[in-house]
């Protein structure tokens, strides 16, 4: 490893260090004193997004990372006070999606990868993956608009996130963030298809083609017109 690449990652390291502890400490602080604490948790989330993307330079992989910290932090907080979880998991996003605009950064991208990281730090604590999932895509639409961009094409980088990673834990687990985003964001099923066609078959009641019951029905539509005639 050069030295360049030593002091990003220690940089990185050292950033997120601290990140998943200062959310959780806003997180608890605003909701046992009743604050600001949706401005906390955005300003929290949008800082760190900030910092390391001014650091490095890789809005891609590292919006990731970042994001699956900073959501287990606030998941971990969510658990501490038994309550709160949508609302900072929520203005998680919002904070993590400002961020990336602030430096310029690929909006669709963000989108996809900072939703892909809430669903990585959800199953890595045990949280409710399709719950944070959802607060995800929806701090992601809620944001669309603040940053000049298309609250469609959010929502659809959103939900891809959403499903790509809960593709790489299972076939429920798409299912779950499927079945509670529905209900949530137009259009869900239209890219769950796109996405993930192999795991709808694999989730269907039967794995059988179509096209069976088809040829099966031609014999009687042929003895039905013989006896016609």
């Amino acid at each position: 490893m050069s030295p360049e690449e030593s002091k990003e990652t220690g940089g990185i390291s050292g950033a997120l260090g601290q990140t998943g502890a200062a959310v959780k400490d806003s997180i608890v602080g605003g909701l046992k004193g009743l604050g600001e604490i949706e401005s906390q948790i955005v300003s929290v989330a949008r800082q760190t997004i900030t910092d390391v993307l001014k650091g490095t330079g890789e809005v891609a992989s590292e919006t990731i990372t970042v994001s699956k910290e900073v959501f287990k932090g606030a998941i971990k907080a969510g658990e501490e006070v038994g309550t709160g979880l949508i609302t900072g998991t929520k203005n998680v996003a919002k904070g993590l999606l400002l961020g990336v605009s602030d430096v310029g950064g690929d909006l669709t991208q963000a989108a996809g990868n900072l939703v892909k990281g809430a669903v990585k730090g959800a199953a890595e604590v045990g949280g409710d993956v399709a719950t944070v999932a959802k607060s995800a895509v929806m701090g992601v639409m809620e944001t669309a608009g603040q940053v000049g961009w298309s609250v469609g094409a959010a929502a659809k980088a959103a939900v891809g996130g959403a499903l790509e990673a809960a593709g790489t834990l299972g076939v429920s687990a798409v299912k779950a963030v499927t079945d509670v985003l529905v209900g949530a964001v137009e259009g869900v099923k239209e890219v769950a298809g796109t996405l993930l066609p192999k795991g709808r078959e694999e989730a269907g009641e039967e794995g059988k083609p179509q096209a069976a019951p088809a040829e099966r029905k031609s014999p009687s539509r042929a003895k039905t017109e013989g006896s016609t005639e």
